[in-house]
Order: C-alpha cells, then structure tokens, then sequence
C-alpha cells in the first residue's frame, strides 16, 4: 500500500527535516564575533576602559607637552611608551570579556546558546583582538597627532610607522591574553590582580634581579623593544607565547569548568 503526500505535506516534511540541520549549524563565526565585541562594549565598566584606552596615552601626550620644556627629540619613543599604557589597559578588557561572564553568571546563557565552549572563546579571542588593534591605533595615531602640534621642538618621525604598528598589534596581543586568563581564573578581580601584579610588580623585579631571563619573559618590556625598534625575534616570541599559554590555559580550563 502507497502512500501520496500533498504538496503542503511535502513542504511540511521537508522543512522539519532542514530546521534540525541549521539549528546545529548555528551562528556563523562572524556573528559570534560581532556579538562579542557588542557585549564586551555593553557595559559601563567595558565602556569606560574602551574609552580610558583610547583617550589615556593622548591625554598624558598633551598634558606633558603643556606642561615641560624639554624637546622630546623623536617621536617613535614616546608613541612606544605611552602605547604600553594603552594596551595595559587593553588587558582588562580582555580579562572582562571572559572572567566578567563568570563572575556576574551570564556564562550560564552563553553556553546555553552556544554550547560549544571552545567556539565561545575562539570568538572572544578574535573579537577582543579586533577591538584592542582598533583602540590601540585610535589612541598611537591621537598621540602622534597631539606631538605633531605639540610645541615640543624639532621632533623627528624616524621610526614611527613601526611604532605605530608595534602599538597596534600589541593591543590586540595584550586583550586575547586578557581573555585567556580570564577564562582560564574565571573572577575577574583575581585575573586582574594576578595580570597587574605580574607584568607591573614581578617583570620589573626579575629585570634588574636575572635581566636576561627578563628579556625572555616580560611582556611590556618586549612591546617598549619592539616600538623603539631595539628588539627582535625574541621580543616577538615573548609575545607570542603569552598569548598562546594564555590562550591554551583559558581553553583547557574553560572546557573541564563545571557551570553551576
């Protein structure tokens, strides 16, 4: 005995056989990044630091061009210091953008609507990246503006291209180590502590103690190298494996976590 299904019930069949389908594909990578960088922008907290990168370096720029007399000589030296102040703070963003779920419980919902947990974070890793290279450049290229009109005398610009470049990419290095380690202690208070502590308190200790272990370890001290355009491989791999280990441990962690 055969059996004929109209066209309406044909339709009908076929369409719940695709919904299963898409509902497993899910978001597409792009808008899991775009969701993330608008979370990571959605609070008062994420605001405030978006806006403190972005306005810091410049802000400092102008106030001591105000306010000394000295010449400054070239200007690749100071977009190099003050772009470390900048992607310091880049790192809080990235430290919220993961530990801030946990803390505040909305991972919960996160993980309800993208239960892969190793897609959530490669997300937030690209979104933080994105948006600490975009707030990096905004607040390298204002300082160089702020210099340019600074009555700080006869400035030379050899160097700056690189500068601004080191800056840019260091913003986003220092936000996905952000977000590493704050998936990996998942409390922001702790992350942040722990992040500051190391890279402002430990790193500067270590240099003067074992120099050269410090140059194969510090961070910030790798971005001032990189900018002044003293470093090399080794300033790059120091970068590059803080963001891996941060990264890797913030994924391990992540995935093992239970979610009360």
């Amino acid at each position: 005995m055969s059996t004929t299904l109209t066209p309406s019930a044909a339709a009908s069949a076929a369409s719940s056989a695709v919904r299963p389908a898409a509902r497993e594909r899910g978001a597409s990578a792009a808008t899991l990044v775009a969701l993330e960088i608008r979370k990571s922008l959605s609070t008062r907290s994420g605001k405030t630091l978006a806006l403190a990168s972005a306005l810091l370096a410049p802000g400092i720029t102008a106030v001591m061009a105000a306010t000394s007399d000295d010449e400054l000589g070239s200007a690749a030296g100071p977009i190099g210091a003050l772009g470390l102040v900048t992607v310091l703070v880049l790192l809080a963003v990235g430290v919220l953008s993961t530990a801030g779920e946990w803390t505040h419980r909305t991972v919960q919902t996160t993980f309800l609507v993208v239960p892969q947990r190793g897609r959530v974070l490669a997300a937030k890793a690209v979104a933080v990246a994105l948006l600490g290279a975009v707030l990096a450049a905004v607040a390298a290229s204002a300082t160089a503006g702020v210099l340019a009109v600074a009555p700080v005398g006869d400035l030379s610009w050899d160097g700056v291209p690189q500068a601004l470049g080191v800056v840019v990419a260091a913003g986003a290095a220092f936000a996905v180590i952000g977000a590493g380690v704050g998936a990996a202690v998942a409390n922001s208070p702790a992350a942040l502590t722990g992040l500051y502590l190391t890279v402002l308190g430990v790193m500067p200790v270590l240099r003067l103690a074992q120099p050269g272990i410090a140059e194969k370890l510090d961070p910030a001290d790798a971005v001032l190298g990189l900018a002044a355009g003293h470093g090399g491989t080794t300033q790059v791999l120091v970068l590059t494996g803080w963001v891996v280990v941060s990264l890797v441990a913030g994924a391990v962690v992540t995935s093992r976590r239970a979610v009360a």
